[in-house]
């Protein structure tokens, strides 16, 4: 048994004083007491402690991306305006670039920088499955392989989320690096994807990419090949999504899914940033999930989705950090408030409790872990300390903090029982350097 004795804990949407928290050899929380005195064999967690944040959305290799996509990108005249469909041809050059081995490098390093910043939990959006000409590897998950690998080193939960990605665009062939990620057919991908199987840090998931990328009548097997799987899809994060598929099969992106019986508790919408009135009904009343990524919808110029109409149509709100432009889950969580106060023009969309449910308690439930993201009996023991007394935190409520921390004032992190941030520095040493050391050989002298 271990126990940690936390200043301040965030217990079932309260801030507590003088809690204890004893987990077993497993890492699972067995008692949790409040109002108490430091034992001699408890070890501190200074500051308030908060669950551990799940990071519900995330492509590992786009970490390579981070500093070198500000610019217009390919084929744009000079002074013209940078776009998505730009910054996608630098992500196709990157993904060009990766193998296995290369891979469980950067993958390592990126897990362990979101450790770093508080997450206990990854859902890795994997579409990255095959040789760089679409010949499969030997064996057939090997990047996959590679995922899981990278998260047990880093000392994070993964859910391993694997996408079913067929088409170039709705009607269009799979063409250049874009065959690495296909499998022929939803047949083809779910033999695959049947390969795969959990452990005690991973859990498998499924996704359509998008509708893009998977035509509708492949949709309904790999609605039946999740099972009760978390399902997770990207949904309308550009409106030339939402024209392509009206112009197509005469209906939205969100109408089309709901058809083809892909929305419901066990699914996740990521982004569903461009949606209208039915939409947001279509999804709320069927419990599915919104993923956020807000700190990545900004960079890429997506737009503000409607959170809160979401949330007061039914649907859970749980949050990513995508293409990892930042790394904080402070920074999303209120992004999200900050996002409505600008959209709408009004203060308090969000209360704090609203916002670190949806930072832990709803995103692991989308990954599957629906146990995890609390601190309470039964619970993984995933605990993130954060300094109150730094330039940010200094003054705040321990209430607010989650409005005026970042990543920067993580100083603990323990992951099923076991520290794998300590004083602010992770087990695995230097992540900057292991950033670095990945990083660097993907581009060469490439600028």
């Amino acid at each position: 048994m271990t126990s940690y004795w936390c200043e301040q804990a965030w217990l079932n949407d309260i801030v507590n004083d003088r809690v204890r928290v004893s987990a077993d050899d497993e890492g699972t929380i067995q008692r949790v007491e409040t109002g108490v005195e430091r034992g001699h064999d408890d070890e501190l967690v200074a500051g308030l402690v908060l669950p551990g944040f799940a990071n519900t959305h995330s492509h590992a290799f786009h970490r390579a991306l981070r500093g070198r996509t500000h610019d217009p990108g390919p084929g744009s005249s000079d002074g013209a305006p940078g776009t998505f469909w730009g910054w996608r041809e630098r992500m196709y050059e990157l993904a060009s670039r990766l193998d296995p081995d290369a891979y469980l490098r950067l993958a390592t390093a990126t897990y362990a920088e979101m450790a770093s910043a508080g997450y206990s939990c990854v859902g890795e959006f994997h579409y990255l499955h095959h040789d760089a000409d679409g010949t499969p590897y030997d064996p057939p998950n090997a990047m996959a392989d590679a995922l899981r690998a990278a998260a047990r080193r880093a000392g994070i939960r993964l859910t391993l989320i694997d996408a079913c990605y067929l088409s170039g665009g709705i009607g269009e062939p799979l063409t250049g690096v874009q065959r690495r990620f296909g499998d022929g057919d939803a047949d083809g991908w779910a033999a695959r994807v049947e390969r795969l199987t959990p452990d005690r840090n991973t859990r498998v998931g499924v996704a359509a990419h998008s509708v893009r990328a998977v035509p509708a009548d492949q949709l309904a097997t790999v609605s039946h090949a999740a099972g009760d799987r978390p399902l997770h899809i990207h949904l309308s994060e550009q409106p030339a999504e939402n024209t392509a598929c009206q112009t197509h099969y005469g209906r939205s992106p969100t109408a089309l899914l709901a058809e083809h019986g892909l929305l419901g508790p066990s699914t996740t919408a990521v982004h569903a940033t461009h949606l209208g009135s039915d939409d947001v009904r279509c999804l709320g009343e069927s419990g599915t999930t919104a993923c956020f990524c807000p700190t990545t919808e900004r960079d890429l110029g997506d737009g503000i989705g409607p959170a809160a109409a979401l949330v007061e149509a039914g649907s859970p709100l749980a949050l990513g950090t995508d293409q990892h432009a930042i790394v904080d889950p402070f920074e999303e969580t209120r992004a999200v408030e900050m996002n409505e106060r600008l959209a709408s023009g009004h203060r308090g969309r969000f209360s704090p409790a609203q916002l670190v449910s949806a930072a832990t308690a709803a995103g692991h439930a989308a990954l599957g872990w629906p146990e995890a993201g609390h601190i309470r009996v039964g619970a993984p023991c995933d605990l993130v300390g954060i300094s109150t007394d730094t330039v940010r935190t200094a003054g705040a409520t321990a209430e607010q903090v989650i409005f005026v921390a970042t990543a920067a004032d993580v100083h603990t992190v323990v992951v099923n029982g076991q520290r794998v941030v300590a004083e602010g520095h992770h087990v695995l040493g230097d992540v900057g350097r292991l950033l670095s050391e990945a990083i660097q050989p993907l581009w060469g002298q490439v600028r």
